[in-house]
């Protein structure tokens, strides 16, 4: 079992932002530290308090679909800003970057957690089903 860490300043605020723009609410909070954990896709995402939230410039946890446009316009419906890069080996063009057989873009949570969303190509996706099947058993 695995689980991804993400921090928040504002527990409160984090936890409005992930029901109102992902749709979810916790599986549990832990009563002592107020700790908020979530189930995205069989993940196990802890959502912890801390004045360190939203310092890392990298991608802190990432999404995959099988429809990167239907869902870009979904979270943009709750307000969310797609980041726009010009890097080497990495630009987007209206938030989203071709990677060769994937498109990927990337967000922030009301935290400042860089999150990723990407639509892998077929052959991955299925893949990643299989994994996730093997898994559950």
């Amino acid at each position: 079992m695995a689980t991804a860490v993400l921090p928040a300043t504002d527990l409160d605020r984090a936890q409005q932002w992930w029901h109102d723009v992902l749709g979810r609410d916790p599986v549990y909070t832990d009563a002592e530290g107020g700790n908020l954990f979530y189930d995205i896709g069989g993940c196990v995402v802890l959502v912890y308090r801390t004045d360190f939230a939203g310092t890392a410039k990298n991608t802190a946890f990432s999404l995959m679909t099988d429809h990167l446009d239907r869902d870009m316009t979904g979270l943009r419906t709750h307000g969310v800003v797609f980041h726009d890069y010009d890097l080497p080996g990495l630009k987007t063009v209206d938030g989203v970057a071709d990677l060769g057989g994937e498109r990927g873009a990337w967000f922030s949570d009301s935290e400042g957690n860089i999150i990723g969303i990407s639509e892998p190509a077929p052959e991955m996706m299925e893949m990643a089903r299989k994994m996730r099947a093997g898994m559950a058993g």
